[in-house]
């Protein structure tokens, strides 16, 4: 087990973290408090649009170059996967997907397509249009999406309260692909039937009303993103790493960096813990109770005998996204 400052330094410098310092400079340049139509945006998964009894989600997410680059077909799946998740954390369903791509290089975007029409059909989520430069002097892929929930059961991520369990359910049977040493693939070899049933797992947790908060772990890794939530929420906490579920023989820190294939973190009432635990179980996640939230808007990672600030929120941002 890698000591605990060791193991805060790495999260804290990890580029996961640190390169969404700047989130908020954009994020403070288009407010939506003027906009009725807006329920929840700054700070979340998804966007959420009042639409009748529903609320339409909107999410985007654009695919690093380093992995285009390294992987064009993992590159193409992962744009899909990172989108359906951001969905699925705020308990809704996926409907439909635009993309952009530009391409630079023939056999590249060959491979991206190929990686997009994979993601398309393992997680049934069609492509219903977008825009293609064909001629760029650089390749890219970015996607939006649209899903839908209820508006009684609609999960945010900035509403973790305190005396919450912290809970991490991670689908640890995957593999960590040679071109992408920080990606956990752990959906390409498991059937469609199962992958999909993993994101409705979100939706049964936010149908029965079991969690105060989610978010779907990404890019900062697991306890970043539970940092995330927190700093959204205004809350702190404390995880125990001894807890949190990692697969045998994989090193603790170069976990804690890691994108999973499947993995969400949520804030519930302690009496709720275990269901959501059990509901995760039954497709293949395995589920812990890693910590509590309290309300000293610092979040703390131990080890059972050292104990170390990852971060104080009071001075230190991950975001820096002020919920409205």
């Amino acid at each position: 087990m890698t000591d605990i400052r060791t193991m805060a330094k790495a999260i804290r410098t990890y580029p996961g973290v640190t390169r969404k310092n700047d989130i908020h400079r954009v994020v403070d340049m288009f407010p939506t408090q003027g906009f009725s139509q807006v329920f929840a945006a700054e700070g979340e998964d998804a966007a959420a649009i009042h639409c009748g009894d529903r609320y339409v989600l909107f999410a985007t997410d654009g695919i690093m170059e380093s992995l285009l680059r390294a992987d064009p077909f993992l590159a193409g799946y992962y744009a899909v996967l990172v989108n359906v998740n951001d969905i699925a954390a705020m308990g809704g369903r996926p409907l439909a997907m635009v993309d952009v791509m530009s391409m630079n290089n023939g056999q590249l975007g060959e491979e991206l397509i190929k990686g997009l029409q994979e993601g398309v059909r393992k997680f049934n989520v069609p492509l219903v249009g977008g825009h293609t430069h064909p001629d760029c002097h650089y390749s890219a892929i970015d996607i939006s999406i649209i899903g839908c929930v209820a508006k009684g059961d609609v999960l945010l991520s900035s509403s973790a309260q305190e005396g919450d369990d912290i809970v991490f359910v991670i689908d640890l049977d995957g593999r960590f692909p040679e071109s992408v040493p920080y990606t956990y693939d752990s959906t390409s070899m498991k059937s469609d039937e199962l992958v999909q049933a993993q994101m409705d797992a979100v939706c049964t947790v936010a149908k029965k009303h079991l969690a105060h908060a989610c978010k779907d772990m990404s890019n900062p890794g697991h306890v970043g993103t539970l940092g995330m939530m927190l700093e959204s929420s205004a809350k702190g906490g404390i995880v125990d790493v001894t807890k949190i579920p990692i697969p045998e023989g994989v090193d603790d820190v170069h976990w804690a960096k890691t994108y999973y294939g499947c993995a969400f973190v949520f804030s519930c009432d302690p009496k709720h813990s275990q269901e959501i635990i059990d509901i995760f179980s039954q497709v293949g996640c395995t589920g812990s109770v890693v910590g509590k939230v309290d309300g000293t808007r610092q979040l703390k990672i131990t080890d059972g005998q050292d104990t170390e600030v990852l971060f104080d929120f009071s001075k230190d941002i991950i975001t820096g996204v002020k919920v409205r």
